[in-house]
This record gives C-alpha cells, sequence and structure tokens, in this order.
C-alpha cells in the first residue's frame, strides 16, 4: 500500500489568535477531565474565564489550577450534577457572581458504558438520558432564559458521538439521548436564533481519554477497527478542542444548527466494502482487471 509523504499527523496548537475570547465567559460541563478539559484549557490560553463544572470537587480543583497556572485566567470549579435543575442553578448562579453571565456554553457532561440492551435496568437507562439528554436540556434551559432576559446573545456547542448516525447496538442509551441533543441543535438553532444565539453540535469518533477507554473498550477490542480510514489514527483532544473553539467564536457566525462530524473519514470509510481496496497492489489490481475483462454476460 502507498502513502503520502505526511499522514495527517495532529496539529495540537491553537488554531484561533491569541485574545479571540478576550471577556468572554465560558461554562463547560464535564470540564474537569477529557475532551471538556481540553476545551477549557483551549478557550482559556485564547482568552477566555472559564466555569468547569462536574460532580467531583476535587477533581475540579486540580484541573481548575492547572489550567490557570498555565493560561492565568480564571477558572472557577463548580462540583453540580447536571441531572439536577438546582444544583445547575446554581451553579450558573456562581459563574454569573465570579465571572459573568456565560456567553459561551458547551455541553460536553456524558455518562457511557457498553452493555447488552436487554441487560439494563430501568434506572441505568434512565442515568444516562438524565445526564446527555435532560442534563443538556438543563443547562441549555437555564442559561438561555437567563440570557433572554438580559437581552444578551451566546454561542452554544454540543458534543455528541458519531453512533447517532445509524444507531449502535451495546450502547443504545447513550445513542438514543445523544440523537436528542442533536435534535435539540438543530430545533434552537431555528428558534432562539432571534435571541442572538447560535447552536452546534461536535460528533466525534475515536479520541482515547481514561474514562472513555475504561467503560468502552476495557480490553482493546476496537484499537484496530475503529481508527480504520484515510486518516488511521485516533483523534487528539486539542483537535476537538480548537474545532470547539472555532464554534464558539465570531469567526463561525454565519454557523449555526450543524452536527460536524470529525473522525478522521471513518464513518465514510466503512459505510461501503468497496473502500477496503485501497489495500489492494497493482499486482492483485492487473489480476483483478484482466478476471473482469474476461467477465462474459450481464
Amino acid at each position: 500500500r502507498r502513502y503520502a509523504k505526511t499522514k495527517f499527523p495532529p496539529v495540537v496548537t491553537p488554531l484561533l489568535p491569541p485574545g479571540t475570547f478576550d471577556n468572554k465567559v465560558a461554562f463547560i460541563t464535564g470540564g474537569g477531565t477529557g475532551i471538556g478539559k481540553g476545551m477549557a484549557k483551549m478557550l482559556a490560553k485564547l482568552g477566555a474565564n472559564v466555569a468547569i463544572v462536574s460532580r467531583k470537587q476535587d477533581v475540579l480543583d486540580t484541573a481548575a489550577k492547572e489550567i490557570s497556572d498555565k493560561t492565568h485566567r480564571k477558572i472557577l470549579p463548580v462540583a453540580a450534577d447536571v441531572r439536577d435543575p438546582a444544583a445547575i442553578a446554581a451553579a450558573v448562579d456562581r459563574c454569573e457572581q465570579e465571572l459573568g453571565l456565560p456567553n459561551i456554553v458547551i455541553n460536553n457532561a456524558a455518562g457511557n458504558f457498553i452493555s447488552p440492551t436487554e441487560k439494563l435496568s430501568p434506572n441505568a437507562w434512565k442515568t444516562i438520558i438524565d445526564i446527555v439528554l435532560n442534563g443538556t436540556a438543563f443547562v441549555t434551559l437555564e442559561i438561555g432564559k437567563r440570557l433572554i432576559k438580559a437581552d444578551l446573545g451566546a454561542n452554544f456547542l454540543a458534543i455528541s458521538a458519531t453512533y447517532t448516525n445509524f444507531g449502535s447496538g451495546f450502547v443504545a442509551p447513550s445513542c438514543a439521548a445523544k440523537s436528542g441533543v442533536e435534535a435539540l441543535t438543530m430545533s434552537l438553532a431555528s428558534e432562539w436564533g432571534r435571541y442572538g444565539m447560535r447552536f452546534n453540535c461536535i460528533s466525534p469518533g475515536v479520541v482515547y481519554t481514561k474514562g472513555a477507554h475504561n467503560r468502552l473498550d476495557p480490553e482493546g477490542m476496537f484499537a484496530k477497527t475503529a481508527i480504520e480510514g484515510p486518516i488511521e489514527r485516533a483523534g487528539e483532544i486539542a483537535e476537538v478542542a480548537n474545532l470547539a473553539a472555532y464554534l464558539v467564536s465570531d469567526y463561525s457566525n454565519w454557523l449555526t444548527g450543524e452536527v460536524i462530524r470529525l473522525d478522521g473519514g471513518h464513518l465514510n470509510y466503512i459505510a461501503s466494502d468497496f473502500n477496503k481496496l485501497v489495500g489492494i497492489d497493482e499486482e492483485k489490481w492487473e489480476m483483478l482487471e484482466a478476471a473482469i475483462r474476461n467477465t462474459k454476460g450481464s
């Protein structure tokens, strides 16, 4: 198999210019670890003050100190369960009091694990739906209503997953919930644009984070198949963070209601078995072409 000299290595430095988010306030759920932490770090590097929200205060405190020390921006760690509207309201209160009303909102909190669907309890199903779909709705409604009352706009972003495109067994609650998040994104993009709000969604492919890896691929079963495609590697957190930064910046002001897939071409590649032909060498092609030419009839 022949390859170009450069196989799309990741670029993890900020895409946008310094100061892009000066005087901006970001509110990021699931902001203490993984992709959420990476997005918080990226926005802070570019000038934003950031409230990071999740359930574990000690994890948030560690992340906030790390990001603040590196970026010299205000990072507010707020423990809250996105399933609880009252806890979200209290978290937004703190953000508004200490940083200001958010004008960047990233719904990244997630819960997921692999399981045969028939083995799920009602509580397991409800937990995933409550975190992913209801949590996104509760955060969006709480902040959105305050913004409307204050006559202020904002950019909203949600994080989904590529398996919403065709559905997926063994992660059915997450797939259903994230599909709902995508529908909510498109719905509010149409309805709340009049209030100066934009809504977009990133649908990332494989990005290895400790939590997701341990719950979704504990034995490394998908290490090779999950990155099949033209780029043949997993994504980096900073690559997702760079796209996120663009989508919540003024540089994307003509973009709303979109679900953007970022997966190295994986989903397109696996959609057709013919794409596997990229692995065939010239000698094999000559044999195939000869066989095709010698085929008689329809």
